[in-house]
């Protein structure tokens, strides 16, 4: 088994209703945060974290994912003959992160469904799953992270972190046992379910190492929340056949795929900026002061 997970499958074919009406004729992740699409820090997330190949499981209307990857001829040409050579390698740059590889999810069927559209990709035991929904800011990625939990425990790996009860049905939520400083084994898993019925507040966020099994459990699985094929699910069929554990990553998640999140996300991200943040922080002083 190759301890270095290189492949990453990164799904992208929902709608984005949760950010309606923006995403009506455009992919949610490639709305910007501060001057780059969202779906581009996660990837440069994977990259950091020793991946070589990136699948994306796309849908209807993100040609623009696709494009964005995709060598801009025209446009690198006018950069260069205008002399923008700032802008020109960070538009250059983008096409050569990686390789990069498409497939189409043709019927939004859940997560599970869209991961299992990576069967043909996956060659290797293990491989790493990022959702572009959740970007994650930390010294060492958060994938980097899980990569080195892996490392010492082999097995199929959660990032989870914890919330308020009484939002445990947005989330899976694991029930386990802590066996070390922010890592449990897994027991159960339950999709969002209602506080009372919670067995913990540790919830599933979007980084996952799952095996090739994985394959296998999600064929095996009815529907379940929302009538879609639940990854949740498929990796809690695999409970007592597998080793799974839960880590609880060091960094700070932004859920972009909202529209608190998303705004939040650009305010963090463009405050952090030398050319952004001082005058991004005074306006908000200004803000705030009017409206005490």
């Amino acid at each position: 088994m190759k301890e270095i997970i290189k492949k990453a499958v990164i799904p992208v074919a929902g709608f984005g209703t949760r950010l309606l009406p923006a995403t009506k004729s455009q992919p949610k992740e490639m709305l910007p945060i501060v001057d780059k699409p969202a779906v581009q820090y996660v990837v440069e997330e994977a990259i950091k974290s020793g991946t070589e190949n990136i699948l994306f499981v796309t849908g209807r209307g993100k040609r623009a994912i696709e494009d964005y990857f995709d060598y801009a001829i025209e446009l690198e040409k006018e950069l260069e003959e205008k002399g923008k050579i700032e802008l020109l390698e960070a538009v250059h740059s983008v096409s050569e992160m990686v390789k990069f590889f498409y497939v189409r999810q043709k019927i939004a069927r859940g997560l599970g469904d869209a991961i299992n559209h990576a069967k043909g990709f996956i060659d290797e035991e293990y491989f790493s799953v990022l959702l572009a929904d959740d970007i994650i800011e930390s010294e060492t990625p958060c994938l980097r992270q899980m990569i080195d939990i892996f490392k010492e425990h082999k097995g199929i790996i959660l990032a989870v972190m914890q919330i308020p009860m009484d939002k445990t049905n947005n989330y899976g939520i694991i029930s386990g046992k802590k066996i070390s400083n922010g890592i449990y084994e897994v027991y159960d898993l339950i999709e969002k379910p209602e506080p009372e019925e919670a067995p913990s507040n540790i919830a599933v966020v979007g980084r996952y190492i799952l095996s090739s099994n994985i394959f296998n459990a999600i064929d095996s699985i009815e529907p379940g929340k929302g009538g879609e094929i639940q990854l949740t699910d498929a990796i809690k069929n695999l409970i007592g056949h597998e080793n799974i554990f839960a880590y609880e990553f060091k960094g700070t998640r932004f859920d972009v795929g909202e529209k608190i999140g998303f705004l939040i996300a650009n305010i963090a991200f463009a405050l952090k900026r030398k050319d952004l943040g001082f005058e991004l922080k005074e306006y908000l002083k200004k803000i705030i002061e009017e409206n005490i």
